[in-house]
């Protein structure tokens, strides 16, 4: 089920901690990397204290949890960091939709890495929320394994403008890896809904239907994780926070750009699934009344064969035709002119 159960968290107390959604990992892993322009150093955090102590480093930081089950370890990291209990509360709620909260000293984001399960057969989204401070940026995730990994292996190696900039193009990096991975999610989405076509227009049957249905529940879902996106993306852009350098805004401008791009495919995959559904069901229909056509013309014909067959099937003693050696094919070359005829007639109207 994609709808999370929120009734936990009905009549708590604002700022409660509980997590909702799925538990994806075990155990929570914190992972730290620290870099400026001529150095880099990653590690991994075992325990909250150690985390604590990295916060000395002048350096641009980098934390990465992966796993916000551990809602002691996220309550934590709030106050090691001096959080929101209510930013708390919604990092550990995957229901939420993706939105952008200034709140002075940082920035919270909330995204949707929208995924294909292989075991599932079907679109999933996780949810990812991002930190920004003035010298740091964290990482919020379900699971282990994402796509952040070319960011991670573009600030080990030095690669582009990553580490010569801030933390706020690095945040950046992260959404525009998030929405750059949607254009995945859309080209698998386009090639089934391609292959429905022609399946549609070959021989529909009732998984057609059900292929359907399911393409579309996908688009409605992906609409839903996507749209907000871009009054995130455009509020970052009108936002007057010292934590986004004036140089930050043309690379948000280029990721407000992609998920416009996103949302319009998105609706053009909407209106094709409307339009195949339309025709899955004339096709039905049409098909239907092909079936109903013929039935009725061999039942049209018939009628009269019937009537011929009816007559002379009453035996009536005084009836002359039984007397004739020619009564019994005379009858039937009438049958067959009649047949003959209402075909020929048939065809002249093109009903057939």
């Amino acid at each position: 089920m994609r709808q999370k159960k929120m009734s936990k968290i009905v009549g708590q107390v604002p700022g409660t901690l509980i997590h909702i959604g799925d538990k994806k990992i075990d155990k929570s892993l914190i992972s730290l990397i620290g870099y400026n322009e001529n150095a880099f150093e990653e590690k991994k955090i075992v325990s909250t204290e150690e985390l604590s102590t990295q916060l000395r480093n002048k350096n641009n930081l980098w934390i990465n949890i992966e796993g916000i089950s551990d809602t002691d370890l996220i309550s934590e990291v709030g106050k090691i960091f001096n959080l929101h209990p209510l930013m708390l509360e919604d990092i550990v709620n995957t229901a939420q939709r993706p939105k952008f909260e200034d709140f002075g000293d940082y920035i919270y984001v909330v995204l949707k890495m929208i995924y294909f399960d292989t075991q599932k057969k079907e679109i999933q989204a996780e949810q990812v929320s991002l930190v920004l401070g003035e010298n740091y940026c964290i990482t919020f995730q379900e699971q282990e394994g994402d796509i952040f990994n070319p960011i991670r292996d573009r600030l080990k190696n030095n690669k582009g403008r990553i580490r010569k900039l801030g933390v706020d193009y690095l945040t950046y990096s992260f959404m525009d890896a998030v929405v750059d991975n949607y254009f995945i999610i859309l080209e698998r989405l386009g090639d089934h809904i391609e292959g429905m076509e022609s399946e549609l227009i070959s021989e529909p049957d009732t998984k057609t239907l059900s292929s359907i249905y399911s393409l579309k529940r996908d688009a409605v879902f992906l609409r839903r994780s996507v749209w907000p996106l871009r009054e995130v993306v455009s509020a970052l852009e009108r936002n007057d926070s010292k934590l986004i350098k004036k140089t930050t805004f043309v690379y948000l401008r280029d990721v407000y750009d992609h998920t416009i791009q996103v949302i319009d495919t998105i609706e053009t995959f909407r209106d094709m699934l409307s339009g195949m559904l339309d025709i899955y069901l004339s096709s039905v229909s049409n098909r239907m009344n092909e079936v109903m056509k013929v039935l009725t013309i061999i039942a049209t014909i018939f009628i009269p064969l019937t009537f011929v067959a009816g007559v002379y099937g009453m035996n009536f003693k005084n009836m002359p035709e039984l007397n004739s050696p020619w009564g019994y094919p005379v009858v039937l070359g009438i049958m067959a002119v009649i047949f003959t005829g209402m075909v020929f007639y048939f065809k002249k109207k093109k009903w057939i």
